[in-house]
């Protein structure tokens, strides 16, 4: 496996794995297949600043993770929001903690010093995943929406990057 930044020729694999998260009900809130012209949309827009990875396995793609703005405060540019996503057959063979690695070296090298995100609490398999890649649980957001008029608790992980981690 390999791991680099995405280029826009990636779109289309990467709305393909997004795609399946959004079918399995389990990843996100979102409820509308994304594009590929959509996806390198959001690649364009999110320039340099805001990254998004990809993991490759026999030159394709086969993981992706990406982050954002946690929010426009001063005080928060350092902190992303992250998601990441691993196409159903690469299940289960490290390109989620790849793609996860390659995301907190990005970031880190960007001036990052943290980051989150929220996962549904049933979603086991990803909380692995953060665990296994150094993120910790910082909580649960009880009822936090509703995903097909049901609703979601949230757990809550970080990651320190960079100087936060030699902070003490």
């Amino acid at each position: 496996m390999t791991t680099r930044l995405a280029r826009p020729a990636d779109a289309d694999a990467i709305a393909r794995i997004y795609n399946q998260g959004i079918a399995a009900r389990i990843a996100t809130f979102e409820t509308e297949p994304r594009t590929a012209a959509q996806i390198a949309a959001q690649l364009a827009d999110k320039g340099d600043r805001f990254p998004t990875v990809v993991v490759e396995r026999d030159g394709r793609v086969v993981a992706w993770a990406t982050a954002g703005a946690y929010r426009s405060r001063p005080a928060y540019a350092g902190v992303a929001e992250h998601s990441v996503y691993v196409d159903r057959a690469a299940r289960g063979t490290g390109a989620g903690r790849a793609a996860l690695e390659a995301l907190s070296q990005a970031y880190a090298e960007r001036g990052f010093w943290k980051l989150c995100s929220r996962i549904f609490r049933e979603h086991t398999a990803s909380l692995a995943l953060h665990e296994r890649s150094g993120f910790r649980v910082v909580g649960v957001y009880r009822r936090h929406g509703k995903l097909d008029g049901e609703w979601r608790d949230c757990v809550i992980v970080e990651k320190l990057l960079g100087p936060a981690l030699d902070a003490g």
